[in-house]
């Protein structure tokens, strides 16, 4: 069975990296928004993540659009994060991760080959 991966696309900026998902044999799905990836969760966990941490400090208790879905993932020890992160925000950043694990980090811009050796490592982990 191919390990799942969930792909949550909220600005982008970075290439297609489905066909690069799925050449390196991951069941792929695509979501646009943090509430339609913890719709997601709630009927299924996959294997991997790969998600943007965008800081946002005019939220009231977060201060990232991450918050919500480390709480919801750190139950399943067993999921792989990949973030891609701006070099503006790694302070930010760096304190979320102290906070939840995050088996990769990428700084944009993100590349396919930054991206095949950040899930090359995962996958030889799984």
């Amino acid at each position: 069975m191919k390990p799942r991966l969930l792909a949550i696309v909220e600005l982008g900026g970075y290439p297609n990296l489905i066909p690069l998902y799925q050449r390196l044999g991951f069941d792929c799905e695509v979501v646009n928004s943090q509430r339609r990836a913890l719709k997601y969760l709630k009927s299924q966990m996959p294997e991997v993540i790969v998600c943007e941490y965008n800081f946002q400090s005019d939220f009231r208790d977060r201060t990232s659009n991450l918050e919500t879905l480390m709480a919801k993932i750190q139950r399943h020890p067993e999921v792989r994060l990949v973030v891609f992160y701006q070099d503006e925000f790694a302070v930010k950043f760096q304190s979320l991760r102290e906070r939840f694990p995050v088996a990769e980090a990428l700084r944009f811009p993100v590349t396919e080959a930054d991206m095949e050796t950040a899930l090359t490592r995962i996958k030889s982990a799984l």
